[in-house]
Parts: C-alpha cells; sequence; structure tokens
C-alpha cells in the first residue's frame, strides 16, 4: 500500500502539498530537536486519512473551495495521526514501524513524549487558523478524545479473557475509526458538499475505519515481520486480544486459558502456539467475516454518494483498503 495513491495524480500532488506543509511546521533551528523533528516529518506512511480527505472535499462545489484550508486541515488529520502513533509506539514499547526505527527507540521515551506533544500542538494551531468558529472544532476535539478513550479502553482491557467482541468493536471504534470519519466527513464539508453528503461520508469513514483496523490485527496473525514491517504477535504478549483471538478463544476457552493465564509472561514458543489455535480454530476466518460486514456497510453509503468520477474514485480507494491479501 505504500504506492496506494499512484493512480489518483490529482490526490498525489496535493498530499506532496501536505506533506511540504508538515515539513515547514516542524522545521526548527534548535538544534537539539532538529534531528527529531525531521524524524517526525519524514515518516510519510500511507497518508490515509489526509488523503480520505481530499477525495471527500473532490464532492463539493470546487468554485468555493480554499486550497490553502484544505492542504492544512489535510496535514492537521495526518499530524493527530502522527502523534498518536508515537505515544502508542512508547507505551507498546514498539521498536520498528513501517520498517523504520520508531522515534520512542532511537531517541529514548521521556523524547518521544515530548515529540508527541509538540505535534499535538502544531495539530491544535492548524484547526484554530482553519475552523475557528466552526462545528468542527468541536468535531475535532470529540474525535480526539474518542480516539484517547479507545486507547485507555484498550489498556484496562489488557490481559482480560472475558471481554468481548462488542467491546473490542467499541474500543477500536474510537481509536482507529474516530480518526476515519473524522477525515472523510470534514473533507465533505469543507470541499463544500450538503449536510446529507457529509452525514454519509462519516459513516462511510467510520466503517472503514472499523473494517481496516479488523483487517490490521488479522495480519498479526497471518504474515510475517517482514511483510508486515512491524514485530508480529506482539498483541499478545502485551495482553491485546484482537477479534481473531477472541473468536477462536470464545468458543475454545479451555484451549487457550493455560497460555494467557501467564499473561506477559508467556514465552515466544507458546505465543507461537496460541497463534496456531486461532488458526486452527477459525479465528482468522471469523473476523475476516467481521471486517467484510463493515466493508460491505462502507460500499453501500458510497453507493449512495452522487454518481460521478470522484465517487468511484472513492469506491476503489476502500476496495483497495479493504482488499488484503493472506
Amino acid at each position: 500500500m505504500q504506492d496506494l495513491w499512484k493512480h489518483y495524480p490529482t490526490i498525489a500532488r496535493k498530499l506532496e502539498a501536505v506533506n511540504a506543509l508538515i515539513n515547514q511546521r516542524l522545521s526548527t533551528p534548535h538544534p537539539g530537536v532538529h534531528d527529531l523533528l525531521a524524524a517526525c516529518a519524514q515518516e510519510q506512511g500511507k497518508l490515509l486519512r489526509p488523503g480520505l480527505f481530499l477525495l471527500f472535499s473532490q464532492l463539493g462545489d470546487k468554485q468555493h473551495q480554499d486550497e490553502q484550508q484544505l492542504t492544512k486541515i489535510a496535514a492537521s488529520l495526518e499530524l493527530l495521526h502522527r502523534a498518536s502513533l508515537i505515544h502508542d509506539d512508547i507505551i507498546d514499547d514498539s521498536p520498528l514501524r513501517h520498517g523504520t526505527i520508531t522515534i520512542q527507540a532511537e531517541y529514548g521515551k521521556d523524547i518521544a513524549v515530548y515529540a508527541g506533544d509538540l505535534l499535538f500542538t502544531v495539530f491544535f494551531q492548524i484547526l484554530i487558523e482553519t475552523m475557528n468558529g466552526t462545528s468542527y472544532m468541536e468535531y475535532n476535539a470529540t474525535a480526539m478524545k474518542k480516539l484517547l478513550l479507545g486507547e485507555l479502553n484498550q489498556m484496562h482491557a489488557r490481559f482480560d479473557q472475558r471481554q468481548t467482541i462488542a467491546a473490542y468493536l467499541e474500543n477500536i471504534n474510537g481509536k482507529t475509526a474516530a480518526l476515519f470519519k473524522l477525515a472523510c466527513s470534514e473533507g465533505a464539508y469543507f470541499g463544500h458538499t450538503d449536510q446529507a453528503v457529509t452525514a454519509c461520508a462519516a459513516r462511510i469513514g467510520t466503517n472503514i475505519g472499523i473494517s481496516f483496523q479488523i483487517f490490521d490485527d488479522i495480519l498479526d496473525y497471518a504474515s510475517s515481520t517482514k511483510i508486515l514491517q512491524k514485530p508480529v504477535l506482539e498483541d499478545i504478549s502485551q495482553g491485546v486480544y484482537t477479534s481473531p483471538l477472541l473468536f477462536a478463544a470464545t468458543a475454545h476457552p479451555g484451549e487457550f486459558a493455560s497460555y494467557l493465564d501467564k499473561r506477559q509472561n508467556i514465552s515466544a514458543q507458546e505465543i507461537k502456539q496460541v497463534a496456531q489455535l486461532v488458526r486452527q480454530y477459525g479465528g482468522i476466518e471469523q473476523a475476516k467475516q467481521l471486517a467484510h460486514t463493515y466493508t460491505e456497510k462502507a460500499l453501500a453509503d458510497i453507493d449512495q454518494l452522487p454518481s460521478n468520477e470522484t465517487t468511484q474514485k472513492i469506491r476503489k480507494i476502500a476496495l483497495t483498503l479493504l482488499k488484503r491479501n493472506f
């Protein structure tokens, strides 16, 4: 998915402007933090959220659009995402993300905390510049709160073998889907679509986000570190039980209890045995079915958007994001 936007040259060009703005906002003459902020700026990832924002903005009236405003809002979404990832990596003690050493692994946890906080301040500055006085100031605050509550709820549920699929979905609705929802609905709103399209965009973003996270959790059981570009199965050792494990362990608790009762003391070999049990008892297949349910919801709402070239692009991107090879 590194070349996700290569077939959408208009969006790709706009994303170059988004990256340029992020680089500009994170540049500093201070020698003590220059390299750190440069690393924060250069971690581009897939730019999913700003790309979706820009796509949905194209549904609106282009004559009334402010390109500078759209670039800034797209950058704000990416900054919020990157800040949350830096803090996630600190909590998870993750050495790699997208095949690159993480900020916390290279510079240390203390500095990484401040780096994440600094990205949040730049995010807030851009919000003030672009949407002060609109309802989306509150929507951004709500999305950020949902993101953080999702992460906190996930932390609270660590090593809890009684966790349900419903609780899992509630957590990812916050920690992942809230930002996808914000990106899509903001794009429609600031692109000057009507209220019905903006509401539809919010639903699409939510369902794309949920399905995307479920598929990401499946990859942890179905991929290698080389493919996934992060250590696989680390969620189990950290007590984060995602849908493939929850489906299998709920149906066959006795098979998993002896392993999961060891909590953080579970060995690497035992983790591999848990993963084998997840595959044996159909956890991956059930998780795929769950993801497809949300994919279909997203596609059904996309079909309710105005019928034009942009909607077709949105559908193709959604299918690309929500179609994985295992």
